[in-house]
């Protein structure tokens, strides 16, 4: 007699439908997952292409900013360069004023300084005017009459006088008589003395050896007695008759200096001479 087949276990029959529960499964993952990368490619492709169109959002958004960035920053630019050159004009007529008012004070000092000078010389030439009229025609030396031999074969040729330099105006009036009497006497035949001569005129003692002083000029100052003197230093000046003036020496020369009186502001030229034979004495302000 035929028997039937025993049925199978129930734990093999749930075994089976839990393995092809997840196998199922597993495919459903990994056809979503290939769905997810499709659908994600294709949305980038998309905004691949409304990017190189010009029609993402994104895109446009960024531009948008950028623009505004970019005209704000022309604007402020703009307004820098108006600030600027406002700044560059003002600072422009600010010089410009400066200058004309620089160059009206030079020319007002310009034109003061040469009216100063011009009244200085002019005051100088009628000082030198006024001491000439003083002395009256003594000042002027007549010529020597001599008598002309003719000159032997064997004699030497004559040598032709040069010419003397000026005599210095702005001496004193006894300075200047003092010179002509000594020059007349030397040159001048002898004549009968007349009332207007300079014979008549009082005589002053000769100058001794004892009162010559060593005077000398070296590198624009002035040595004397023993003592150097430059220009712009206070001094004192002594004549012969014993006057005594307050003054300032103004230049040092190459056998003279110039001394301006601090009274009245003339000047006076002073030979090495003068100052070697005593005519004239200097001493420092300081030590007078």
């Amino acid at each position: 007699m035929f028997s039937p087949p025993a049925p199978l276990p129930e734990t093999d029959t749930e075994d089976a439908s839990e393995t092809d529960l997840a196998k199922h499964d597993e495919e459903d993952y990994v056809e979503m997952k290939e769905q997810m990368y499709q659908d994600k490619l294709a949305s980038l492709k998309r905004q691949l292409q409304q990017l190189q169109e010009g029609t993402l959002q994104e895109y446009q958004k960024r531009m948008k900013k950028l623009d505004q960035q970019y005209k704000e920053r022309i604007r402020n630019a703009e307004l820098f360069l108006q600030l600027e050159t406002e700044q560059v004009e003002r600072n422009y007529i600010k010089e410009k004023k400066a200058a004309v008012k620089e160059f009206e004070d030079k020319k007002v000092e310009l034109k003061e300084n040469l009216i100063a000078e011009l009244e200085e010389k002019k005051k100088m030439i009628e000082n030198e005017k006024l001491t000439m009229e003083l002395t009256g025609d003594s000042m002027e030396v007549k010529p020597i009459m001599t008598r002309k031999l003719r000159r032997r074969p064997n004699d030497p040729v004559p040598i032709p006088d040069k010419r003397r330099k000026p005599l210095n105006y702005l001496l004193t009036d006894e300075q200047i008589m003092e010179d002509l009497r000594t020059l007349n006497k030397l040159k001048s035949p002898k004549r009968p003395a007349s009332p207007s001569s300079p014979e008549h005129l009082p005589a002053t003692p000769a100058e001794s050896p004892a009162q010559r002083f060593e005077a000398r000029i070296e590198d624009g100052k002035l040595y004397y007695d023993k003592r150097w003197y430059h220009k712009s230093q206070a001094i004192y000046l002594e004549s012969k008759d014993n006057q005594k003036l307050s003054c300032v020496i103004s230049s040092v020369g190459a056998n003279e200096i110039w001394v301006r009186k601090t009274s009245d502001s003339t000047k006076m030229r002073i030979y090495l001479g003068q100052l070697q034979r005593g005519l004239f004495v200097i001493r420092r302000r300081s030590a007078a």
